[in-house]
């Protein structure tokens, strides 16, 4: 079981490493944030998924860490597919955030 959570936090904190660096600097996620009505939180947004994918990884060592990490990650995926469902984004936009919140939710389990 050891190697699946490792695995899937691996997985997931790319993911949000990456996916937080874009929030931080991209014009397209800028437009996104304003599309979704949320542009003052995108910046809070960025640093939280930055902040929690790096947490994930630390968390394979401080196992604590690591249910918070994916706890927070699971809610804010949470959050992000109640804003795309709100837009009524297609599904094929919305599956990232289905994923991701159901790989955290994994990760919590699995390591509880």
């Amino acid at each position: 079981m050891q190697a699946s959570i490792t695995i899937a936090a691996a997985l997931s904190s790319v993911s949000f490493l990456l996916y937080g660096a874009s929030l931080l600097g991209s014009h397209a996620m800028a437009a996104e944030f304003e599309r979704y009505h949320l542009a003052p939180y995108r910046t809070f947004t960025g640093v939280l998924e930055m902040a929690a994918g790096a947490g994930l990884l630390a968390g394979l060592r401080y196992r604590p860490l690591l249910l918070v990490s994916a706890g927070g990650l699971a809610v804010l995926m949470l959050a992000a597919l109640v804003v795309r469902l709100r837009v009524r984004d297609p599904l094929v936009s919305t599956l990232p955030a289905v994923l991701l919140l159901v790989l955290n939710v994994f990760i919590l389990l699995a390591a509880a």
